[in-house]
């Protein structure tokens, strides 16, 4: 009797200490179950490279996390409408972001009006990678190297480029290269890649500046050339392609970032498990294949890195958007 006691005592014991963790740790594990699906907010249209990046990276995730992972494109002003809404989304794990270099580090600099603050209002979960920029004209036009593009835009001064928006790190692409170049441009911003790549191969506007994974196919498949890129070194993707410096614009370097944020205050826990379904996506052979092909550098990191990471970067391209009287508005 005393032994059966004893255990009945000890599985009153075991049952009232895991309903307390249970109780315990709900937001914790709240990316972990079978529960509500999450919804990873693209603050751009579809058919841009953070499309690619978080619906290649988002299936696996949920597989991972054993829950759908839901893209919910939400574009314009930069990217700043669709980050404002997971800024002020519930902070359990049910709302994630693609945040950027652009929405999270340039855009308070160059917008006179911001509904939120990327240093307060977001919790950083983790790094995806980086980014080629590239220059492209359509196949058809007369520009065929990065030095044609540099007299034909001093012969006309003010000639227009398309970006996927105001504010993105191809807008700093634009305006860096007028600098290097001693050109005026005009900037012409959409509301994403896909609607800039339709009028480019329109010939509507004859010069873009673009993130790769989104320009890459037109390119291969003939529909547009590709002068140069950004980065400092040329994309295993376009290997005959030149980087800006090498195409004459000694010093020019820009890589453009992406991470995935949510709302400020997440709970450490749930922080964690994204960032480790993360990671184990960019881990994968496959997408590790996918993405170096689209022309996207995966690489994961801790939240940590990435909110380190976030914080510098606002304040040195805090210092580039002064100096170069950046504007979105």
């Amino acid at each position: 009797m005393r032994t059966f006691l004893r255990r009945r005592g000890f599985a009153r014991l075991a049952g009232t200490l895991a309903a307390g963790i249970g109780l315990a740790l709900p937001a914790a594990h709240a990316a972990d179950g079978p529960q509500a699906p999450i919804r990873f907010v693209v603050p751009y249209t579809a058919g841009g490279t953070t499309d690619l990046v978080a619906r290649t990276v988002g299936q696996k995730m949920a597989e991972t996390l054993g829950r759908p992972v839901i893209v919910d494109n939400r574009g314009g002003a930069g990217g700043n409408i669709g980050m404002d809404l997971v800024a002020k989304a519930a902070p359990d794990g049910t709302t994630i972001g693609f945040g950027a270099i652009s929405t999270n580090a340039l855009n308070p600099h160059i917008y006179k009006s911001m509904a939120f603050d990327p240093r307060k209002d977001f919790t950083a979960i983790g790094l995806l990678g980086t980014s080629t920029i590239v220059l492209e004209v359509p196949a058809a036009s007369p520009v065929k190297t990065v030095a044609d593009l540099v007299a034909a835009a001093k012969a006309k001064p003010g000639l227009p480029y398309a970006t996927a928006g105001a504010g993105t790190s191809m807008h700093l692409a634009g305006v860096m290269f007028g600098q290097a170049t001693g050109t005026e441009l005009t900037h012409v911003a959409y509301k994403g890649s896909g609607p800039a790549l339709n009028d480019l191969m329109g010939n509507t506007i004859g010069v873009m500046f673009d993130n790769l994974p989104a320009s890459l196919p037109h390119i291969q498949a003939g529909k547009l050339r590709a002068l140069a890129v950004a980065g400092p070194q040329r994309s295993p993707a376009l290997p005959q392609v030149p980087t800006l410096a090498e195409a004459g614009l000694a010093g020019y370097a820009l890589e453009p970032w992406f991470g995935v944020y949510g709302p400020a205050g997440m709970p450490a826990a749930t922080v964690q498990a994204l960032n480790r379904a993360i990671n184990d996506a960019l881990a994968l052979p496959e997408v590790r294949d996918k993405l170096l092909q689209a022309g996207f550098t995966p690489r994961g990191s801790t939240p940590q890195a990435l909110d380190a990471l976030t914080r510098t970067e606002y304040q040195r391209l805090g210092e580039v958007a002064r100096r170069a009287g950046m504007s979105a508005d």
